[in-house]
């Protein structure tokens, strides 16, 4: 899903199957489709052109002046010369001029139209100049021909475009790989319980498909029958294989283990977890970078420069150092190229795209440019409580034998096979936190008390405290308090009539939330948490975490004022939450960053979705923010800090000294800098 082909058939079995296609997210990934295809289109044409260019080139070098001499006198290699020669030099280099110089004739048109003059200004109007004056000379001008330094300028400018959109390409397959994942086929399961193989396009929601071992989930959804692990490192960045079983969710791509597993597709096309990342990440790197803003206004000041340095350079040589007009209009030119801001083109774009595939690559995805490379300048986040720094779900927190002999894992498997035919969320709670292999027998349901069982041939009852004292029998009062403060409920084990022991529970923290925390006040960043939940709860929470402040009781409607409120210090706020009741904050902040959860990805108001629930991924979000700015802001200084040098050498400062750099040799140094700022880019990764 992501192709053009997929949309077309998704659209042509929209009717049959009553779906309902979005028609502007259709559109939207049609068009990002025509977009790459573009790209592709241009990559070809660069490569076309440089290479005929370059076979051109070889004539109009052999025909030049000044290339037979050095020929003649270096390798003593004679060149027949012939009448007529000098216009066949014409002939081929008008071809090179036209052929070769059309994207940059045409993309001076475009820039001076949008009153926005930069890099292709900069190549036509050298490689304009230099043709002109030569065809002049051709036709009776005295002067010297230019006419192998076009071509060779030529030959290097569409070289360094050809390679620079590859490049921007490369960075991009990272994302069209993902489409890749999706397999052709799939397994339906027909009503008379066969299997007919479907091309994938047919599938739609309610259908159950078959997908064997280490074949790829053809679509989202739930798995209604079988075991299995899945490996979805490719999707969410998770690199241990996920188990599931009935009632567990699996995305579409991702790759399964050993078991066979009976799936019902929920969903299916564009509202798949596999299109709305390629659709968020092609977002992403579409949008304007703030540091692409710096990089348009640093090649705006070149190109006035470059123009202007060439007028004066042309002047000072030829109107006061008495030199011709030919080698002043050289070094005129010359100069011109050597700030031409090529490497500006691919300084900012090359490392977004760079980014963004890392980011989707590690599951973290990002919707805002802007609101992205702010995150570097963090100095508070604001954790939403459940489902972000907790699991949101019951588990056992604490633990208390009072009958000796017995132990804290044999008090867990006894409570554990009680409660194992509950479906209240405590009982479902201690049955998680437990590996118990013990078998309940009479089973019986204590209504607002608890729950009794055989286990072993011993009675065993999980009860409240409400249980405790209907039948007299006492309990640590003084510890029970302790954990009811922080919020935690606590169930008492009865054995055989007597209290063993009894364990607390909660909302169990997330093992991850306490690394992430202590990270990210190292790197000196204020973190906070926003709950609904009690004072006790959000105490206990907090100090378990080492957290620096926390608002309880706070209603959803509420939320987004408590962020204005830690704005209002002056700290660049970022908020983390799982992006539906958090969603006033998640806009108020200056970083809305939501917790995916797997599936639940296109979070309208979040600038950064996180895949996985995992809170370290905000700290990664921190350093890939750092680590991106970081390499913007070098590629800036490679792109316009060799001008400082290049330029002055360019107009002759050194002459008298020997050194003087040709329009071709400022090409070259010139290209020498878009490569660094690619290989630059390209090292980008997320700090460890």
């Amino acid at each position: 899903m992501g192709t053009k082909m997929d949309h077309e058939n998704i659209g042509q079995h929209n009717d049959e199957h009553g779906m309902h296609v979005n028609e502007e997210e259709h559109e939207e990934h049609k068009n990002h489709q025509v977009h790459s295809n573009h790209h592709d289109m241009m990559v070809q044409d660069f490569r076309k052109r440089f290479w005929i260019s370059l076979t051109l080139t070889i004539p109009i070098l052999l025909l030049s002046p000044i290339i037979r001499q050095f020929l003649n006198s270096s390798f003593g290699i004679v060149v027949p010369s012939f009448a007529g020669q000098i216009y066949l030099l014409f002939a081929f280099s008008t071809l090179v001029f036209f052929y070769g110089g059309w994207p940059f004739l045409k993309g001076i048109k475009n820039e001076l139209a949008a009153k926005n003059p930069g890099m292709m200004t900069l190549i036509a109007v050298a490689i304009t100049v230099a043709y002109s004056y030569s065809s002049l000379v051709v036709f009776g001008l005295e002067g010297k021909l230019f006419f192998w330094e076009l071509a060779t300028l030529i030959d290097i400018m569409l070289l360094g475009h050809w390679m620079e959109m590859k490049s921007v390409m490369g960075a991009s397959m990272a994302l069209e790989a993902l489409v890749k994942l999706m397999p052709s086929e799939a397994h339906m399961l027909m009503p008379n319980g066969k299997t007919m193989e479907v091309p994938l396009e047919d599938i739609k929601v309610g259908d159950r498909v078959l997908v064997k071992p280490g074949e790829k989930m053809p679509a989202d959804g739930s798995v209604i029958e079988g075991e299995s692990s899945v490996n979805e490192s490719m999707l969410t960045g998770e690199s241990t294989p996920v188990s599931k079983g009935k009632g567990m969710q699996v995305i579409g791509g991702a790759i399964n283990g050993e078991g066979s597993l009976t799936i019902e597709v929920q969903k299916t096309g564009d509202d798949s977890f596999l299109s709305q990342v390629l659709k968020l990440v092609s977002e992403a790197q579409q949008s304007k970078s703030r540091t692409q803003n710096l990089a348009d206004r640093a090649a705006f000041w070149l190109t006035i420069i470059a123009l202007t340095a060439g007028s004066i350079t042309l002047l000072v040589w030829f109107r006061y150092l008495n030199s011709d007009f030919a080698f002043s209009l050289e070094r005129a030119v010359t100069v011109m190229v050597i700030t031409c801001p090529h490497a500006l083109g691919l300084a900012i774009p090359l490392v977004v795209a760079i980014s963004s595939a890392i980011g989707a690559k590690n599951g973290l995805l990002i919707r805002n440019r802007t609101a992205f490379e702010s995150a570097r300048n963090l100095n508070a986040i604001v954790f939403d409580k459940t489902g972000t720094l907790t699991t949101g779900k019951f588990g056992v927190t604490d633990t208390m034998v009072l009958k000796e002999g017995l132990e804290e894992k044999e008090l867990m498997e006894y409570a554990a096979a009680v409660e194992s035919n509950s479906e209240h969320p405590i009982a479902q709670g201690i049955v998680t936190s437990a590996d118990t292999g013990y078998v309940v027998e009479d089973f019986m349901s204590l209504p607002g008390k608890g729950a009794q069982g055989k286990v072993n041939g011993k009675e065993v009852k999980v009860v409240s405290s409400g249980y405790l004292s209907e039948n007299d029998i006492n309990w640590p009062e003084d510890k029970v308090a302790e954990l009811t403060g922080q919020g935690k409920t606590t169930v008492f084990v009865v054995m055989d009539g007597e209290l063993v022991g009894f364990m607390a529970l909660a909302d169990v923290i997330r093992p991850e939330s306490k690394e992430a925390i202590e990270k990210l006040r190292e790197m000196g960043i204020k973190c906070l948490m926003l709950t609904g939940d009690n004072h006790r709860v959000a105490d206990w929470v907090s100090r378990e975490l080492g957290l620096d402040e926390y608002f309880a009781e706070v209603l959803p409607q509420d939320k987004a004022a408590k962020i204005k409120e830690v704005q209002s210090r002056g700290y660049m706020v970022a908020m983390t939450g799982d992006g539906v009741n958090d969603a006033p904050a998640l806009a108020q902040a200056d970083v809305g960053i939501a917790i995916g959860a797997g599936t639940d990805v296109a979070v309208e108001t979040a600038d950064i979705i996180l895949v996985k629930s995992n809170p370290l991924d905000a700290l990664s979000i921190v350093k890939l923010s750092k680590a991106t700015y970081s390499k913007m802001v070098q590629n800036l200084f490679w792109a316009t800090g060799y001008n400082a040098l290049a330029i002055p050498l360019a107009a002759g400062v050194l002459y008298q000294q020997g050194i003087l750099l040709s329009p071709a040799a400022g090409a070259v140094l010139m290209s020498l800098s878009t490569i660094i700022v690619a290989v630059n880019a390209k090292m980008l990764s997320i700090e460890k």
